[in-house]
C-alpha cells in the first residue's frame, strides 16, 4: 500500500460491537489500544492498564475481525525488564488473543527487543513521537519533535526500527514536516495520528473521532459524530417516558 501510495485507514476498538463495525466497514487495521485505560477504564494516563487486561479485551475483538490486520499495545512494564519477560507477554498476547501484531512505544532503546521478538515470530509494530507511555518523563502532552535533536533522534529511531524489523510505525504528535521526512526515509508505512497527511496511514481513539470524548479535543481530531450528546438524549428521552407512563406502550407490552 505505501509503495503504491493507498493510504492506510486504523481505528482503534476495545469490544465487540465496535470492532465488527470497523470490519465490516472495510478498516485496514483494528488497534486494541492501551487508551483503553482512559476511555474504557477512566485512568487519566495509559499506564494503569495490564497485559491480562489486554488480553481480556482483545479476545473480545478478535471474534468480531475478518478481514483488518488486529494489533495489540503492550502495556507499560510489559517489555521493558528484559527480553525474556518481553517475548513472554509479547508470546502470551499473540496466542491467547489470536491478534496478527504487537505495538511497542520506544525507538533505539528497545531495538534488541523488537530483533528478539521478530526473530521468534512475534510481528512489531513501533510507536514513536510522543508516547503516551513515557508521559512522566515528557511532563506534558505537547508536540513531539519540534527541536532540532529531537527530531535528529526521531528520524535515527525509524530507521533503526525498521532495521530492527518493524513492518510500521506509528507517529504521533509531531511537525507534519518531520513526520514528512520520517516517511520518506523508511521503506516501512507510517501511520500518523497527529503528525500530517504525509503519513502512509492515519489512526484515531474511535471514542474521540464518534465525539464520545467531551472533555478531550485536541485539533487532529475530526469528531465525524456526536454520540455523547446524541446517547445523552437518549438516556433523557427514556427516563421522561418511564416517569411519564408512556413506556412500555401496549405494544411494547406481552
Amino acid at each position: 500500500m505505501k509503495k503504491s501510495g493507498e493510504k492506510i485507514t486504523a481505528l482503534t476498538a476495545y469490544d465487540y460491537l465496535i470492532a465488527r463495525y470497523l470490519d465490516e466497514a472495510g478498516i485496514d487495521i483494528i488497534l486494541v489500544g492501551d487508551s483503553l485505560a482512559n476511555v474504557v477504564q477512566g485512568n487519566p494516563t495509559t499506564l494503569a492498564v495490564t497485559v491480562d487486561e489486554m488480553i481480556y479485551h482483545s479476545k473480545i475483538v478478535k471474534k468480531a475481525v475478518r478481514t483488518a490486520l488486529m494489533v495489540v499495545d503492550m502495556p507499560f512494564m510489559s517489555y521493558h525488564v528484559d527480553l525474556q519477560e518481553a517475548v513472554r507477554n509479547c508470546g502470551r498476547v499473540m496466542k491467547e488473543t489470536g491478534c496478527d501484531a504487537v505495538k511497542l512505544e520506544g525507538g533505539e532503546r528497545i531495538a534488541e527487543t523488537v530483533k528478539h521478538l521478530v526473530k521468534v515470530g512475534i510481528p512489531v509494530m513501533g510507536h514513536l513521537g510522543l508516547t503516551p507511555q513515557s508521559i512522566n518523563i515528557f511532563g506534558t502532552y505537547v508536540t513531539r519533535g519540534t527541536e532540532k535533536k529531537e527530531a535528529a533522534q526521531i528520524i535515527k529511531d525509524a530507521k533503526i526500527l525498521e532495521q530492527s524489523g518493524c513492518f510500521a510505525i506509528v507517529l504521533e504528535k509531531i511537525p507534519a514536516s518531520l513526520a514528512k521526512k520520517v516517511s520518506g526515509s523508511i521503506k516501512i508505512p507510517t501511520i500518523g495520528i497527529g503528525a500530517g497527511i504525509n503519513c502512509d496511514g492515519q489512526v484515531l481513539v474511535t471514542y474521540d473521532m464518534l465525539g464520545l470524548t467531551e472533555e478531550f479535543s485536541p485539533r487532529f481530531v475530526r469528531k465525524y459524530l456526536n454520540l455523547a450528546g446524541e446517547i445523552k438524549d437518549a438516556f433523557g428521552r427514556y427516563i421522561k417516558d418511564i416517569k411519564e407512563k408512556s413506556f412500555p406502550s401496549k405494544k411494547e407490552s406481552y
